[in-house]
């Protein structure tokens, strides 16, 4: 079987979600494209060789009788109204983070597709596709260093551009620690309060930058994620996990080792797209045969709303510079 894929967005992201669905996964064909720019589509059509029909309303492609699940990679403010025209549509979606900008219209889609009375929002949070957050899981779940007491993580990039404001290292930079960590931990967080170390002289002059955000779960655990978007010298993503009886790592990625002018070293990737590349193969194939078999597996439209009450609390945390509760609800039965 292969699934007639449409795609609202055709942007940086959108493009690599399109080569991929053409180019490189299995039982998956884009034939419809959409985007603000209708030069854009004609551009990924011309470069890619697809066979695809250009909608200029996003609406008519989500309708669209060939069009069996929807790829939403847009601007992220249109994203709750595309995932609620899916859900209406009764067609799969997949929607890049955001969900949907507050942890309300995350909400207004989950009471949607409850509604709907099947699974049908994937989220792209592509951390828990990851092969080493994988096996840092499989540590932690298996018990080898007992129950987790701490985390100790971070996110540096090696610059932004100037239109990056601070509340952005939560809202488009920490969100995927939001995301994964409850996911590594099976657990929701209580709490959360932002520190601001002394600022580096490479942040623009309007951004607070590095940042650490100290999160506690409701089992406890003490969580410290330092966010560094301008730190120069690569793209790294750090975690570590202190247990009852042992320390967990998350493991660094593939790189060979060199001896040379009297040093020994190793790479440091400086592209998240890079990083991630094989995570994101790993959710968008895992999103097909999701579809095609009828189970809806991925992250869900619960996930994306609990990041997004835990971003939101974040955000406050940074205004206000005191410990703000995070209160979530009890996970709706259709989400277990």
């Amino acid at each position: 079987m292969t699934l007639n894929i449409g795609v609202i967005g055709t942007g940086a992201i959108g493009r690599e979600h399109i080569r991929r669905c053409s180019q490189v996964l299995q039982n998956s064909r884009v034939v419809a494209l959409n985007d603000i720019n209708r030069s854009n589509c004609e551009q990924v059509i011309s470069d890619l060789g697809l066979q695809a029909e250009i909608y200029d309303n996003a609406h008519d492609l989500i309708n669209a009788p060939d069009v069996q699940a929807i790829l939403v990679t847009s601007w992220g403010p249109t994203h709750e109204e595309f995932v609620l025209a899916s859900i209406k549509a009764g067609k799969a979606v997949f929607c890049e983070k955001p969900l949907a900008v507050t942890a309300q219209g995350c909400m207004n889609i989950v009471e949607a597709e409850i509604a709907a009375g099947k699974k049908l929002v994937q989220v792209g949070f592509m951390r828990p596709y990851d092969s080493g957050y994988r096996a840092l899981k499989h540590v932690i779940d298996s018990g080898e260093i007992g129950e987790p007491l701490m985390l100790h993580c971070a996110h540096r990039n090696p610059e932004v551009g100037d239109s990056y404001t601070t509340d952005m290292a939560i809202t488009d930079t920490l969100i995927h620690e939001l995301d994964v960590l409850r996911w590594l931990l099976k657990d929701d967080y209580v709490s959360a309060q932002v520190i601001y170390p002394r600022k580096t002289r490479k942040a623009s002059s309007h951004l607070k930058d590095p940042q650490i955000v100290l999160l506690e779960t409701a089992k406890g655990v003490r969580i410290d994620v330092e966010i560094f978007v301008n730190c120069e010298y690569g793209y790294d993503i750090q975690c570590e996990v202190v247990g009852e009886t042992g320390i967990a790592r998350l493991p660094e990625p593939m790189s060979v080792q060199t001896r040379s002018a009297a040093k020994l070293s190793t790479g440091i990737l400086t592209d998240w797209k890079k990083r991630f590349i094989d995570a994101y193969d790993v959710e968008l194939q895992d999103f097909i045969n999701n579809v095609l078999s009828g189970e809806m597996t991925g992250p869900s439209a619960w996930d994306g709303y609990a990041a997004a009450v835990a971003a939101d609390a974040c955000v406050a945390a940074q205004n206000n510079g005191e410990i703000v509760p995070i209160t979530m609800p009890a996970r709706p039965a259709f989400y277990n």
